[in-house]
């Protein structure tokens, strides 16, 4: 069952052991990617959702929390025993069952989703920098950028590290709203009576609004980013590829599951129980941004309880961004096969959202971000679909699956929850839609002609994304990975190389790159001994410049050149001039040369940026190997 594919997250795929542990010990080993799963229940979209239905209708939302939580436990088992029964992700198993058109189209609604998302934490973190150093908002969205680099460190420290930072994050708030539990002194009895289903159906406009804040909650708490993000990580762990070795994975990832979900319910459930005992008790009903939570909370209360409120807000979108960007990863790799440097990716989609925060706080003020975190969660809700309906076919298919496939009764719970989400989420878009036509009514040519066309193309690739597994059942098959998959290797003969190009800096590097080279070439090659010269006046024109440089430089190429020719070596001098790596592309092609010998610079990442980095770019502008000699 463990199929032949590129392994998701690549860089920590069985990073951490767990065999040769025994009890509560194995258990720790698998405790980890359901707390980085977690933080996606607990990001700043949740708080919006949770603060304004506490404020409104105090504990009587409670049990909607409850039962998203319930849904959210039944997917998220779902996706850890697709990663570990398959050893793929989601986005690679949809890559190996639909075609490559509709793989794509589902990477950019999915990036899409993880941009939506991460435009929620860029806002809730520019807000909580705010509350607590009244750091301006443009201010604040701009220094999360910094969490690339952050990222960046995290993952190189390995896979422990970051899941140990995510978990201190969640305490961090934890422990917050647990004290500010304490601060507004709840109705413990009216908690409970939260529990009890209440009917969302009635006309009244009480109930109408009880149930546009329900769906808002329910789309908020089941996010499909957090579906390929956990079929990944819990790839990270080295188990057995036995049928005893998979259920044991199954079972201490289903308690995993289990333990960090209801840890961010209780979070969830806090913030609302908060809103309700702050706000609700008091006579404010109409809390819905985190700010006005925020300003409420100083005035009814000491400074305590603000500032833990804004460490919170901190420690959810830092978290939260984090697993957003390990997802953008994933569904890059999974779903179209492109991988980029990892920092690169980071930096690329938190720059996507924090444009058109800067672009909110600029044209529409402050207030303008709480109503963009809104639409972030009506775009999120589009896309769960596209998520849900295919994780419950790949874990539903016994051929794929084996007996590990999801019994009758799980399976109907999943489509039944799958249903629910999909109907509460058109809902929501279609509310949201007529809402544009009655705000904007000068707008509704574009509305007509743009937005209900894409929702209805959305629709029927739904329909569709449904419907291929079932008429196209068992025809999946492992599809093409970024790096290609090994050929047969036989017969192999020696390269000999007649033209052999040396790059020379007059460093002591030079002795070891033409010692490199001649083992290449032999006595029968042809070497060619190229420097460039990159004064200024090289580099502005271009062409051959007879300055001091250039001239003591051709001297001391030709001193090269007449030692290899003594000890029997054919050998000639080239020089050209202005940017390094075009000038020696350009001299590989004139003299023709097979194979290049290059010295590495040894410069670490600031000088690099500085300096740059000619080995690379000569490496893609040849089309002829390149042998980099470092120094000793």
């Amino acid at each position: 069952m463990n199929e032949q594919h590129n392994h998701s997250l690549g860089n920590v795929h069985s990073s951490i052991g767990t065999e040769n542990k025994i009890g509560w010990r194995r258990l720790l080993a698998f405790v980890g990617p359901a707390y980085l799963v977690s933080v996606g229940y607990m990001d700043p979209g949740n708080w919006a959702t949770d603060i304004a239905g506490g404020s409104a209708f105090g504990y009587r939302l409670i049990w909607i929390l409850f039962a998203s939580n319930l849904i959210a436990l039944l997917l998220q088992s779902l996706s850890a025993r697709l990663g570990i029964v398959r050893g793929l992700d989601l986005a690679q198993a949809s890559k190996n069952a639909y075609p490559r058109f509709v793989n794509f189209c589902l990477y950019i609604l999915a990036q899409i989703a993880i941009i939506a998302c991460d435009l929620a934490e860029v806002i809730g973190m520019a807000i909580g920098l705010q509350l607590l150093f009244h750091l301006p908002l443009i201010w604040g969205v701009a220094l999360t950028l910094t969490d690339t680099v952050l990222m960046l460190f995290l993952m190189n420290r390995g896979m422990r590290k970051l899941e140990m930072f995510i978990m201190s994050m969640i305490f961090i708030m934890g422990m917050s709203f647990l004290i500010e539990m304490f601060i507004v002194s709840p109705d413990v009895l009216e908690i409970a009576k939260g529990f009890i289903p209440t009917n969302l159906f009635k006309k009244d406009p009480v109930s109408q609004n009880m149930l546009y804040i329900a769906i808002g909650i329910i789309g908020a708490t089941v996010m499909p980013h957090n579906l390929y993000l956990h079929s990944s990580l819990v790839q990270t762990r080295q188990i057995a590829r036995t049928d005893t070795g998979l259920k044991s994975a199954i079972t201490f990832n289903l308690f995993d599951t289990v333990i960090a979900l209801n840890l961010a319910f209780v979070v969830n459930a806090a913030i609302l129980i908060l809103a309700a005992g702050a706000f609700f008790k008091n006579g404010y009903f109409q809390v819905a941004e985190i700010k006005d939570a925020y300003k409420l909370l100083q005035h009814l209360f000491s400074s305590v309880a603000p500032t833990l409120f804004a460490i919170a807000l901190i420690a959810s979108g830092q978290s939260s961004t984090i697993t957003g960007t390990l997802a953008g990863q994933i569904v890059m790799e999974g779903h179209i096969n492109l991988r980029i440097e990892p920092w690169l990716r980071r930096l690329l989609t938190r720059l996507l959202a924090i444009v058109p925060a800067i672009f909110t706080i600029i044209y529409f003020g402050d207030n303008g971000l709480g109503k963009l975190i809104i639409l972030s969660q009506v775009v999120l809700s589009l896309q769960l679909g596209f998520a849900v309906i295919p994780l419950i076919h790949f874990t539903s298919n016994r051929k794929r699956m084996g007996k590990f496939a999801i019994s009758l009764k799980v399976k109907v719970l999943a489509w039944a929850s799958a249903v629910l989400i999909l109907a509460l989420n058109a809902k929501l878009v279609v509310d949201q839609v007529n809402g544009w036509l009655t705000q904007y009514p000068s707008a509704s040519v574009w509305i007509y002609t743009l937005a209900i066309p894409l929702v209805i193309a959305i629709a029927l690739l739904l329909v569709y994304i449904f419907f291929r597994p079932i008429l196209f059942k068992h025809q999946d098959q492992p599809a093409r990975v970024p790096h290609g998959l090994a050929t047969t290797i036989s017969d192999l003969e020696p390269v000999s190389y007649k033209r052999v190009g040396i790059t020379i800096d007059f460093s002591k590097n030079d002795r070891d790159c033409i010692s490199h080279a001649i083992m290449q070439g032999g006595k029968k090659a042809t070497y060619v001994l190229i420097h460039v010269v990159e004064t200024a006046g090289a580099r502005y024109y271009g062409t051959e410049v007879m300055d001091h440089e250039t001239q003591s430089d051709a001297d001391n190429l030709n001193i090269y050149v007449s030692a290899l020719r003594e000890q029997g070596y054919h050998a000639k001098a080239k020089i050209g001039f202005g940017r390094a790596a075009s000038s020696i592309a350009a001299i590989v092609k004139e003299e023709k040369i097979e194979f290049v010998v290059m010295g590495s610079h040894g410069h670490k990442a600031i000088k690099d940026l500085i300096f740059g980095t000619t080995v690379n770019s000569v490496r893609h502008k040849v089309n002829v190997p390149v042998l980099v000699v470092k120094p000793q």
